[in-house]
């Protein structure tokens, strides 16, 4: 089936104010919500809410970060909510960054590959309702099993920006999530993960007509984003190494308003959707052409549309 997602809750919208909107959901031809994890909501509240507002919608995290949880406490509400959602409860796992993990939660953002390898292969077994006694190359589990395991264990996902997280993901995930790229640049993930697995994407969607509008939100994103290690060293590998050094020598010499201003058009257009919604949901279906499964759109609030009026605009049944 053809999938296409939003990303909850809404920008500007409280998660109690989101019951009317994300009913509507599968009325209006949305497939999938999936939340996120970084200074807002969790990732797994906003889940169950939509598991008993919207039982038709597929759910999952993109992502639960694998340090900021011991693996048994993520383990158990993972299978809380695929209990909530037989069946439709996809898992997201990944890194992180070493902001949320290190700097915000007083982590070591040591080993990020082994570290999601370990937690991956900790879930599957514990998922599946074993009991787990075993020594990890980043953590130990002594022990553990799921009073309750899913009567039907959930995909897990990676999150995968480089080779190698692709690869594993290909490997031993049941698919890959990756965001902050282009339709041309689907080809270059795909050859990593193979044809086969799911391929999900979260695209930052400003439906507003008004470029110069879109292009100022778009790069006050971009700099926060591409300056941040894992994010640069992604855009390094599709490409855009050149085009974006400007910008990250001047933030990297505390210059922020230069940063922005060096940023040029063709990578705003690049990676975010903004145009008219018609617009839009052409340029999302250009990433479904080149090989994504799933497109997640998060909606960046412009044009004027309330949350509301944004998601019912950029439906794919709307056109």
């Amino acid at each position: 089936m053809s999938r296409w997602g939003l990303t909850i809750p809404l920008t500007g919208l409280p998660l109690a104010e989101h019951r009317e909107i994300v009913e509507s959901l599968p009325g209006l031809g949305y497939t999938d919500a999936w939340s996120s994890e970084t200074n807002g909501t969790d990732a797994f509240t906003p889940l169950a809410l939509a598991s008993q507002w919207a039982p038709d919608l597929r759910l999952g995290p993109a992502i639960v970060p694998v340090y900021t949880r011991g693996p048994a406490l993520l383990a158990q509400q993972a299978a809380t909510v695929a209990d909530l959602a037989p069946g439709r409860f996809v898992l997201g796992i990944g890194t992180s960054s070493d902001t949320i993990v290190q700097r915000w939660n007083g982590v070591a953002f040591d080993e990020p590959y082994k570290r999601t390898r370990d937690t991956l292969r900790f879930l599957r077994k514990a998922l599946a309702g074993e009991k787990v006694k075993e020594e990890y190359d980043t953590f130990a589990v002594k022990g553990f099993k799921l009073e309750s395991a899913p009567a039907s264990p959930p995909p897990i996902v990676l999150a995968a920006l480089r080779p190698g997280m692709l690869r594993l993901a290909a490997r031993e995930a049941d698919g890959a999530i990756t965001n902050w790229l282009a339709p041309k640049d689907v080809p270059t993930v795909r050859g990593e993960l193979g044809d086969g697995p799911e391929l999900i994407a979260r695209l930052f969607v400003c439906p507003t007509a008004d470029a110069d509008e879109a292009r100022a939100i778009g790069r006050w994103m971009i700099a926060a984003y591409m300056t941040v290690p894992v994010y640069r060293a992604f855009h390094e590998w599709l490409g855009r190494g050149d085009a974006l050094a400007p910008m990250n020598e001047a933030w990297a010499a505390g210059d922020r308003k230069k940063a922005l201003e060096v940023i040029p058009d063709e990578v705003v257009d690049d990676l975010i959707v903004h145009g008219s919604p018609d617009r839009c949901r052409a340029r999302v279906r250009e990433y479904v052409d080149s090989g994504l499964t799933t497109p997640v759109l998060a909606i960046v609030p412009g044009g004027g549309l309330s949350p509301a009026e944004a998601v019912r605009a950029l439906a794919p049944d709307a056109g």
